[in-house]
């Protein structure tokens, strides 16, 4: 069984594992289950890297916004940071009226995939492409990482009971 301090490791390394991009909630619990964590407690950890992601990441990407507004007041960049705002904002303008018809489940769906490229991190990136608002984002992306860790605990478990 786990020592205390041991116990205290596998759930700090399945949380810190499930804020990493590409591996996040849906990958850091299988490894706390390799690590011998009960499957229920790896997943609540890596839920709770889920909710942490979904709440920190999207405000952190609306930083990218002021970063090349700054950049663009240098004459050398201004040019750049012209084209990347009427890119974004002709990306927007496209894709507004299937964001207000399918976006929140579309956005779900997608966080869900347990699939590499899929996941909070780039769920965020699409979410401020596609101008999202943040009280639709951030639900979105708990409920399909929840769902993408859900998806993966079942797999695990099945596997597990399978290759038994």
């Amino acid at each position: 069984m786990f020592s205390n301090l041991s116990l205290l490791t596998s759930i700090l390394t399945v949380l810190l594992l499930s804020l990493v991009p590409s591996f996040e909630g849906r990958y850091a619990l299988v490894i706390g289950i390799a690590m011998g964590l009960h499957p229920l407690l790896s997943f609540t950890i890596a839920s709770l890297g889920i909710v942490i992601l979904s709440l920190l990441v999207p405000r952190l990407i609306e930083y990218i916004d002021q970063l090349i507004r700054k950049l663009g007041k240098r004459s050398s960049l201004k040019s750049i940071a012209s084209m990347y705002f009427n890119y974004l904002n002709r990306v927007r303008r496209k894709v507004k009226p299937y964001v207000d018809r399918y976006g929140f489940i579309g956005l779900v769906i997608f966080v869900a995939l347990p699939i590499p490229g899929s996941g909070i991190w780039t769920g965020s990136i699409a979410g401020y492409v596609l101008g999202f608002e943040k009280k639709k984002e951030v639900p979105a992306l708990i409920l399909g990482g929840m769902l993408s860790n859900l998806i993966t605990l079942l797999t695990a478990l099945g596997s597990a009971v399978i290759l038994d």
